[in-house]
Order: C-alpha cells, then structure tokens, then sequence
C-alpha cells in the first residue's frame, strides 16, 4: 500500500493492528487500516467529515461510525497509547514564538507611569 499524506506507515500499522477487534458474522467490515487512515486524515486535515475522499475511504458516514464506535469502546485512546510507548519524538514541533503587547493595550488610564 503506498503511503499517502495523512496515512500510518506500515511499521506504524505493524504496532497496532492486533489491537482491532477480528471479524465476527454478518457483512464483512471495510478495511480497518483504511478506515483508520480515513479518521487521520480528517483529525490532520481539519476538513469535516463530509469532505473526505470517498474515491479514497469510501463513504464518510461508515468512517464516523467507525470513529465512533472505536472511541466509545475505547480503542481509539488504546492505539494512542500504543503509538507513543516507543515514539522517538520526530514529530516533536516546539513553538518558540513570544507576543508583547503594547503599553496602551493594557487597558490603563492615559498618562500611567510605567
């Protein structure tokens, strides 16, 4: 599977695919690491649910219910937890910006001593 922007590598896919819960009865599921690479891509992109590719992930509607059924069962906050036990902080972005705000927007009468 080629890697796109947004998407888990494999290796990253190798830590946390046994966390899924398998394949029961009924209709077969969508593709879990699809599904997953779907919820990314919204959480990365900001777009809403709507705007996601369905050439891509299918239909938004069964990636939020997805989405939803992993984080109401928890496994969301497990894979999460499991992604970041051996994370080696290459993605670690730390902003060394400063704001200063003028004298008058303080909000102190005119002619203050400071």
């Amino acid at each position: 599977m080629a890697i796109r922007r947004y998407e888990m590598s494999d290796e990253q896919w190798e830590q946390i695919k046994d966390l899924f819960p398998s394949y029961r009865t009924g209709r077969p599921p969508k593709d879990n690491r699809t599904m997953f690479n779907a919820i990314l891509w919204v959480a990365r992109s900001g777009a809403a649910w709507r705007d996601l590719p369905k050439e891509r992930y299918g239909s938004w509607k069964t990636v939020y219910s997805r989405f939803c059924h992993w984080r109401d069962s928890g496994l969301l906050e497990a894979i999460f937890r499991t992604m970041t036990i051996d994370s080696y902080f290459e993605n670690i972005s730390i902003d060394s910006t400063c704001v200063t705000a003028h004298q008058h927007s303080t909000g102190t009468k005119k002619g203050a001593d400071f």
